[in-house]
């Protein structure tokens, strides 16, 4: 590889990584209170309320249901609203975002419903708000699987941002199509793949690392 390929490599990285980084913080900050509004309002929450329940489910199911690659088409109008363009790797973190963040919300909850009942009821016991069980029992009883899934979905958002690069979201994978797949560039292809492979499996370790000190089962 040449040294203008090796730059680009690195570039090109770095926007997958700031891609992922992004809309990965906005799933969590968004997704996680999503998970938790789907589970205290579930029927014998400590919030219930079957039809909020019932309404935020449909529409979180509704975004989950969409190909990742036609709502990165049909939010261009909302991109554009947003960021001012809707190609680049700015760009791209909105529609990344608003699909990572109900993806997200989904795995949170079945976390946080495993947490046991008995813990819920003890803490009503003594007198706790909604917000002490939140903050006290919810949270951190389900942390090790709320990081867990987190885990996944940075994953999730590292192969979708390379998809993103099919219409001009930069990264990774826009360096894969542009070089490697249309000028035939091998070796630009397999050192992308390789740089992917890299990168997940970094981000699985840490996660692991994460999970593992967090378990109080270990």
């Amino acid at each position: 590889m040449t040294p203008v390929m090796i730059e680009l490599l690195f570039r090109s990285l770095w926007e997958t990584v700031l891609m992922t980084a992004a809309s990965g913080f906005v799933s969590l900050v968004a997704g996680l209170p999503l998970g938790l509004a789907l589970v205290a309002t579930d029927r014998g929450g400590i919030a219930e309320q079957l039809w909020l329940n019932r309404v935020l489910g449909a529409v979180i199911n509704g975004f989950r249901s969409v190909p990742f690659i036609i709502l990165l088409v049909a939010l261009i109008p909302v991109t554009r609203l947003i960021v001012g363009t809707s190609i680049g790797t700015w760009a791209a973190i909105v529609p990344l975002s608003i699909a990572a963040t109900p993806y997200y919300a989904r795995i949170a909850e079945v976390s946080l419903r495993e947490v046991d009942h008995g813990l819920i009821e003890a803490a009503r016991a003594m007198g706790g708000n909604r917000w002490t069980i939140v903050r006290e029992v919810l949270v951190p009883e389900a942390l090790p699987g709320i990081v867990a899934g987190f885990t996944v979905t940075l994953v999730t958002l590292v192969g979708a941002s390379a998809m993103a690069g099919a219409i001009g979201a930069g990264g990774l994978g826009d360096l894969a199509i542009r070089y490697g797949y249309q000028r035939f560039e091998t070796t630009i292809m397999v050192a992308v793949v390789i740089v992917l492979i890299i990168l997940v499996s970094g981000i699985q370790w840490i996660g692991d690392r994460l999970v593992a000190r967090l378990d109080r089962r270990t």
